[in-house]
């Protein structure tokens, strides 16, 4: 006659499997929608003043250079 036998799983034991099945997908993705939304909001002068312009080595591509006097605001 066959027996049964339980095996008890600690409750972290399915969480954790799940974390390390999708961690490298979510972490595609949200980098992808980063630079993304970077791109389409990399026209709005807060975002250019703010984020892009301080990077450290591109950063120069996206200052503002223009003098006080040509701006119209």
């Amino acid at each position: 006659m066959s027996r049964v036998h339980f095996h008890a799983v600690p409750p972290q034991k399915p969480v954790a499997r799940f974390v390390r099945a999708w961690t490298p997908s979510l972490g595609l993705w949200g980098a992808g929608a980063g630079v993304a939304a970077l791109y389409l909001l990399s026209v709005t002068p807060l975002v250019k003043r703010a984020f892009l312009s301080k990077v450290p080595v591109i950063g120069g591509y996206w200052a503002d250079k223009t003098p006080a006097s040509d701006k119209p605001f």
